[in-house]
């Protein structure tokens, strides 16, 4: 039976770093004896409390605030503001809702969709964001989100129009130059997203992802020492940087050094035990080193993490033809076309 070449899935990294903003303002409270409670007095106490990060008591000063004064914008945004950080986003929205009937502010329509994004609500989220963008034109973080679920969506050209925009406002946004590389790296242009993810690391050298983006640019260029370079990089910054482990090894892999491959693949594992990209990858390695057994363990522990990985049941299925087994490997390879893996049917002809 023919002996075929195994393809590597490689995972890449786009930065969509998902924050919540919380305004902590304080309001002048009205003059009056200290024992006298205002609303602008537990106002201020929840101010000081989320500062603190003791969101629970930041929340009894804020509902102690609103009591006094149902119609307190301010309150019902940093209250909001809070039951993000509590990751309860229902409650958060709810809270948005209330702030914006009283005033429309940008900030808060902002903070509502990155709510709404959390939840998964990413139409809404968007609408969100533009709304944001209607009343504060310069508002960048609201086009970089934006453009973040654009990039989700396939949308490559209008996140880019849309970093671009972020960039033009906030010259300094690391975060835009790196995803709008990765944008462009989507479409093709490589030249486009290596100077990006350069210029994002002109705003800030420690940016982990941005040297692993810089990596993948250069492997795709088949320029693997200097991928392998920048993927060290990454892992110099981030010392449990799996991901770039996982990439380092595919370079070293590509440029036929399958034992490095091995020690990286299993660097990665040490640190996220249940990457299945890693098993998978780490057993092509061991099958260019004709470990025919750890190819097959290694596709079988990347299988019973993701049932419908189809290259760990391609590969795993050349491991078992090498091993004799063709039953097995025709079983894998079948699977593996059911799971959309076109290259397996050249594979089942050889099968009865």
């Amino acid at each position: 039976m023919k002996i075929n070449k195994i393809l590597i899935a490689v995972l890449f990294i786009v930065s969509m770093l998902k924050i919540s903003v919380a305004q902590t303002d304080t309001v002048k409270a009205k003059v009056l004896a200290d024992s006298v409670p205002t609303a602008e007095k537990y106002y201020n106490k929840g101010i000081e409390m989320f500062k603190n990060k003791n969101f629970n008591e930041a929340l009894v000063n804020f509902n102690k605030a609103l009591s006094m004064n149902p119609t307190f914008e301010r309150a019902y945004y940093n209250r909001g503001a809070t039951y993000f950080e509590l990751k309860d986003y229902e409650r958060a929205i709810s809270d948005y809702n209330d702030a914006l009937v009283l005033v429309k502010n940008p900030d808060t329509y902002f903070t509502r969709a990155q709510a709404e994004y959390m939840i998964g609500q990413k139409t809404l989220a968007m609408a969100d964001y533009t709304k944001t963008i209607e009343i504060k034109t310069d508002y960048a973080q609201a086009y970089y989100y934006r453009g973040g679920i654009k990039f989700e969506q396939g949308n490559y050209k209008d996140a880019i129009a849309d970093y671009t925009t972020a960039l033009q406002h906030k010259p300094d946004y690391g975060y835009a130059f790196n995803d709008r590389g990765s944008a462009k790296r989507e479409l093709g242009d490589m030249e486009g997203a290596l100077t990006d993810y350069k210029l994002a690391l002109n705003t800030n050298r420690d940016m982990p992802f941005a040297y692993c983006n810089l990596g993948s640019v250069k492997r795709k260029n088949h320029e693997y020492i200097a991928a392998i370079s920048f993927y060290t990089d990454a892992i110099e910054h981030k010392k449990d940087y799996y991901i770039a482990y996982n990439n380092r090894g595919s370079t070293k892999y590509d440029n036929g050094d399958y034992e490095g491959a091995i020690e990286d693949y299993t660097a990665a594992l040490k640190i996220k035990s249940n990457y299945e990209y890693a098993l998978n990858n780490r057993a092509a390695a061991k099958f260019k080193l004709k470990d025919y057994n750890g190819c097959v363990a290694d596709c079988s522990a990347a299988i019973a993490l993701n049932p419908k990985y189809g290259y760990a049941y391609l590969n795993r299925g050349n491991a078992k033809e090498m091993l004799r087994d063709e039953d097995g490997a025709c079983a894998d390879w079948k699977k593996a076309i059911e799971l959309g893996i076109e290259i397996a049917k050249s594979y089942i002809v050889y099968c009865k």
